[in-house]
């Protein structure tokens, strides 16, 4: 649906999960891709350059922006949960690391070759930028803070031309949700709630990606939007 030939993203977390669909899904539509993240397991994507970087790792993320030559799209797909275990501090202060501080990390780095690009970051935010998650507090304080974040920056950083926005997926069926997944009676709540009454598809938080990262949506800047089968809305 959209033509990225020739544009340079990078896409934090893409090895696995909704970050993996995102850079497969720029790839078929012509972009050159780097997926920067830990080892998934899984079988490469075709044409897309994989860099083992972990996003809680401030050099190793200067360096893989130091090196690439031209950025034009950034997104930020990197993520962790660990529910229970966050309610001990060590572990909540990980995942704030991880899943927020990360993505400040990566969007400093990648600052100065947006801005020569006019370039533009997306964010992957959650359903719980905006609910309580009780069983997963550090989760659902990252995921608020990229909410948050995305607004500012997009503030910030528009007299250089980025725009900034983030999605944030609802019950989306990949290796994160698999303990959900695979506990029926929880999984069947949450569909209940679902009026699409599904589980959603990674491939189906890519297309919006593309969307707000393309020229289509050139005057959005500091938007969240919901990719969730209308869990929300109900």
């Amino acid at each position: 649906m959209f033509d990225f030939t020739a544009k340079s993203i990078v896409v934090t977390g893409g090895t696995s999960g909704i970050g993996r669909a995102i850079a497969r899904a720029f790839s078929e539509a012509g972009a050159n891709v780097i997926a920067a993240g830990l080892p998934s397991g899984e079988d490469p994507i075709a044409d897309v350059d994989v860099e083992i970087v972990d996003v809680a790792d401030g050099t190793a993320i200067a360096q893989l922006f130091e090196k690439i030559p031209e950025v034009d799209v950034l997104v930020n797909a990197a993520g962790i949960i660990r529910r229970e275990e966050e309610f001990g501090l060590d572990v909540f202060a990980h995942v704030i690391d991880v899943n927020l501080t990360g993505v400040m990390r990566a969007c400093m780095a990648a600052r100065p070759k947006l801005a020569k690009t006019k370039g533009c970051i997306v964010n992957i935010a959650s359903m719980l930028s905006f609910f309580g998650g009780p069983r997963a507090p550090a989760y659902s304080a990252s995921k608020g803070g990229i909410a948050q974040l995305t607004r500012s920056l997009a503030v910030a950083w528009a007299a250089d031309g980025i725009r900034v926005n983030a999605v944030a997926p609802g019950w989306i069926a990949t290796p994160l949700t698999r303990e959900l997944q695979n506990d029926a009676a929880r999984s069947d709540r949450l569909l209940a709630r679902t009026p699409f009454g599904r589980w959603g598809l990674p491939s189906e938080v890519a297309g919006p990606v593309l969307f707000l990262s393309s020229e289509a949506a050139s005057f959005v800047t500091g938007a969240i939007l919901t990719v969730d089968g209308g869990y929300s809305a109900a």
